[in-house]
């Protein structure tokens, strides 16, 4: 088993962490709101560190989930960053959605300590962090992703390396726009339906069965039916990931005007008051228009 640690407890990192631990792996852990930690420490016989560097020391592998390229700085640079207390031939594993500019900023500065960085941003939902059945699609060096791998498997479904450092969160992009686009037309359909007077439910019963069927249909179009929005994965993290999305398919000159239309309706639902309503939310704004 191996040691690691594990900096940043939110809605994912918390049962990510606990699946490690649950794995047999010696697990440190971070939090800025130290109580999480103390927490979490008590639940799974681990111990806490009040610095990302005082949980990275000595670690084999040390995993992260924040909040954005800031963030993620935060935790790895600078004198209490993990970085500076990691040792030579350790990895350090990303499952922050993040920009992959940041990403390659990283892994630059990991590299020149002899530090392995992978970027493993994830899929799933807090549902697929508490039952470890995760999406994990990473970036980075071919031998640091083949000595993380069997780590991250205590909370994957599936996870791949897609290519070069960056990769993992150029995917995960793809995964948003999908999304995006995904929810709003499946809010479109349950609005028309609804307008049409037809059964919502006995409408996805059937259509779910074919070609329109999806995991977004599948999981959230009750909830939906049911005004239910206070789960799941928030408008802001998802306008946050959007954002990125727009910014590097400016630099590629990638065309992307479905996902730039569902970004403004979620600045919509922000105003609504819904910035922390689950993204299916998208059927709330066409409800309340």
């Amino acid at each position: 088993m191996a040691k690691c640690a594990f900096l940043g407890l939110g809605v994912m990192g918390y049962p990510m962490a606990g699946h490690l631990a649950a794995a047999g792996h010696d697990v440190s852990v971070f939090n800025r709101t130290a109580a999480k930690a103390e927490d979490w420490a008590a639940k799974h016989n681990g111990t806490m560190a009040t610095t990302p560097r005082g949980a990275a020391e000595g670690a084999d592998f040390v995993m992260t989930c924040v909040g954005n390229d800031d963030d993620l700085r935060s935790v790895c640079l600078g004198e209490n960053g993990a970085f500076a207390g990691m040792k030579a031939g350790s990895v350090f594993v990303d499952h922050t959605t993040v920009s992959s500019a940041v990403t390659r900023e990283l892994y630059a500065a990991a590299d020149a300590l002899n530090i392995s960085f992978v970027d493993a941003p994830i899929s799933g939902g807090q549902a697929g962090a508490e039952n470890g059945q995760l999406s994990i699609m990473c970036g980075g060096d071919q031998g640091a992703y083949d000595r993380a791998e069997p780590i991250m498997q205590s909370y994957a479904k599936i996870c791949r390396r897609i290519g070069e450092s960056g990769a993992g969160q150029m995917t995960k992009m793809c995964n948003q726009i999908a999304i995006a686009g995904l929810v709003q037309g499946l809010s479109e359909a349950l609005h028309f339906a609804d307008k049409a007077g037809l059964d919502g439910r006995a409408v996805v019963e059937v259509i779910s069965q074919g070609a329109a069927g999806s995991w977004q249909m599948a999981n959230r179009y009750e909830t939906m039916l049911d005004d239910e929005f206070e789960h799941g994965f928030a408008v802001d993290w998802m306008r946050k990931d959007l954002g990125i999305c727009l910014q590097t398919a400016n630099e590629t000159g990638a065309s992307l005007p479905v996902t730039a239309l569902v970004d403004q309706f979620y600045k919509d639902v922000q105003k609504m008051g819904g910035a922390r309503w689950d993204t299916s939310s998208l059927f709330k704004r066409l409800q309340a228009l």
